[in-house]
């Protein structure tokens, strides 16, 4: 029973892999793979194995930046037309530059062209796009009510801030719910995501609780940072707690209770998924120097490292079979740059199998 039970995987994952390399529509794929690649009931910080084959492969750099003016970034939203927003951190607590920082569109050719510019003394954090093509963005400007919050840049090219925070809030990560009626908020110091339409508003206290809080004994209290909506849920990365967590959106729009995705994974920053319909996630550690794959039964491994190049990883974005990692590049020699690689999707089917 044993060995049959072996050969029927085999085949499985034979079969799997021939459908991969005969279409590259990633949906697809995913649809041919949901028994593998899907939802899981249940959650393990464990860290996987190791097997053979890389599953990113053809790493390299798509776009260098100048670290000593505040060109460090942080998010990344890859746009239908293959371009890319990239916000700068610039001048704020963290970094400690003299910039102002940047809301900055890279196109598929690599042409830059600077959307929004921000004032000294903030950082431009989390950043997302509707489906009519707003871009929204964070602006972390410490003690500066004026100024905290976030906010819209429609396709006239006019920004708007759209949320209002207060002065000792820390504006993240950011999420739209699949209607395009609500956008989440992250926010790293309260401890609480935030929610407000995205037609802008008075922000709401959307969930509170311990497990979105920073500690305040690290150098760096950071709690909630990554926000993705997905699969009816938020899924939000604690920094400091090294924590993925999964927090169901109900029916009525209130939160349901959170779940541990995985543990284990410390300065977890930005995620992606490798498609809406996969649980499969691309994480960045930022300090680690690493990208981890976290599966849908919490099990996860170490795609790339330092010896691929990354340097403070921040955030990750997925466009089909190509990974996209954002560098801030905070140790020195100061490495900002963008870089991309190639999803090897039989490895990764490998992995999950095991």
């Amino acid at each position: 029973m044993q060995q049959q039970r072996q050969q029927t995987a085999r085949r499985s994952a034979s079969s799997a892999r021939r459908f991969l390399k005969k279409n590259v529509g990633i949906a697809l794929a995913v649809t041919a793979t949901a028994a593998v690649l899907g939802s899981a009931p249940s959650a393990s910080a464990a860290t996987g194995h190791a097997y053979r084959g890389s599953v990113v492969t053809d790493v390299r750099t798509v776009a260098t930046f100048d670290y000593a003016a505040g060109e460090i970034p942080e998010n990344i939203t890859v746009n239908p037309d293959g371009s890319m927003i990239l916000s700068m951190l610039g001048s704020c607590a963290v970094c400690q530059r003299t910039h102002g920082p940047q809301l900055m569109r890279i196109s598929a050719s690599g042409g830059r062209t600077v959307l929004v510019t921000g004032q000294v003394g903030e950082a431009i954090s989390g950043n997302t796009r509707g489906s009519d093509g707003t871009v929204y963005y964070s602006v972390w400007a410490p003690g500066n009510a004026a100024r905290n919050g976030v906010y819209a840049l429609r396709p006239d090219g006019t920004p708007q801030r759209i949320a209002a925070l207060p002065a000792d809030a820390g504006p993240n990560g950011l999420a739209i719910d699949p209607a395009g009626r609500t956008l989440y908020i992250a926010d790293s110091l309260k401890g609480l995501i935030w929610s407000v339409p995205v037609s802008g508003g008075s922000v709401t206290p959307w969930l509170t609780d311990a497990a979105l809080a920073p500690v305040p004994t690290e150098a760096l209290p950071i709690g909630a940072n990554g926000l993705r909506f997905h699969d009816g849920a938020l899924w939000v990365s604690n920094f400091n707690k090294g924590t993925l967590l999964r927090v169901p959106v109900t029916g009525t729009g209130a939160a349901g209770p959170i779940r541990l995705v995985a543990g284990g994974l410390p300065n977890i920053d930005d995620l992606s998924f490798l498609t809406p319909w996969s649980d499969v996630v691309f994480v960045a550690q930022n300090g680690p120097d690493r990208v981890v794959v976290v599966y849908p039964n919490g099990t996860y491994k170490a795609v790339l490292t330092s010896a691929d190049g990354l340097a403070s990883p921040s955030a990750t974005a997925v466009r089909g079979d190509q990974l996209y990692i954002t560098d801030g590049g905070v140790a020195e020699p100061h490495d900002a740059k963008l870089q991309t690689g190639r999803i090897n999707f039989a490895a990764l089917l490998a992995n999950a199998a095991q």
